[in-house]
């Protein structure tokens, strides 16, 4: 009785804040087209705030940042819609107009053929998607082998093996791309600069000497933390410490 009671209280809060989650949502929207972008901005905050993240609320979030010409912000949204949608246009193209925004300029290192083919390949899938090509194409070898050993025509049996080792070299590349993309999910710590402008320290220390300079929307690279400093890494290869309070972690 009281695992019964217990769902359904569970069920009725779930319903009761999904339709709170809607109601703020609609009122975000109704707040954005009368131009009160802070206010809509308040709104789609809660949705957050009660645990709720879809990549349309994060793309709201981000158009109305950019309205507000609030860069650091507008980017970081999208990028959070982008991690969420990964192929949507219209978060590529708005993602592409607010970075025009940013005042620092970032030439990435030349990358080398395998390395471009490689990140091509790579972002075809997630690395769950790759995991779950891996466990079709096995299922699919498994099916083939078996019809393989129980025919009986050397036609069938050589058409059969031939399309089973074709199935285990599938395999094979799709479950090593899902461990190589699962490293580069685990070992990517991307981060948007949300302070007006910060200094870059050669050493995770105030008194230490400024190596560069960066502004808000710049994304940096995570590589190691001391206590509230990040050490952070640009495209072009440039590094060094920064506070933890410059920057927001995506």
């Amino acid at each position: 009785m009281m695992k019964k009671l217990l769902f359904l209280s569970i069920l009725f809060f779930s319903i009761f804040g999904f339709g709170q989650n809607e109601k703020l949502f609609d009122q975000g929207k109704e707040l954005y087209k009368n131009g009160k972008y802070q206010q809509a901005i308040n709104s789609w905050m809660q949705i957050l705030e009660n645990g709720q993240a879809s990549a349309e609320l994060y793309f709201n979030i981000g158009n109305a940042q950019y309205k507000l010409n609030q860069i650091g912000p507008s980017i970081y949204y999208y990028e959070k819609a982008l991690q969420l949608q990964p192929n949507d246009s219209d978060i590529k193209n708005n993602l592409a107009f607010a970075e025009n925004a940013r005042i620092d300029a970032i030439e990435p290192l030349p990358q080398s053929v395998f390395s471009k083919w490689y990140e091509n390949v790579a972002t075809t899938f997630t690395f769950d998607g790759w995991a779950i090509a891996g466990v079709i194409f096995s299922i699919v070898f498994v099916g083939l082998f078996l019809l393989y050993y129980f025919s009986y025509s050397e036609r069938r049996k050589r058409l059969l093996f031939a399309t089973s080792i074709l199935a285990v070299l599938l395999m094979v590349g799709t479950v090593t791309m899902a461990f190589l993309t699962y490293g580069d999910y685990s070992n990517n710590q991307p981060a948007i600069i949300f302070s007006t402008q910060s200094e870059v320290k050669s050493e995770p220390s105030m008194g230490s000497n400024s190596a560069f300079v960066l502004h808000e929307g710049t994304k940096v690279q995570i590589t190691a933390q001391d206590g509230n400093w990040y050490r952070i890494a640009l495209a072009d290869g440039k590094d060094g410490w920064i506070p933890a309070s410059d920057l927001k972690q995506l």
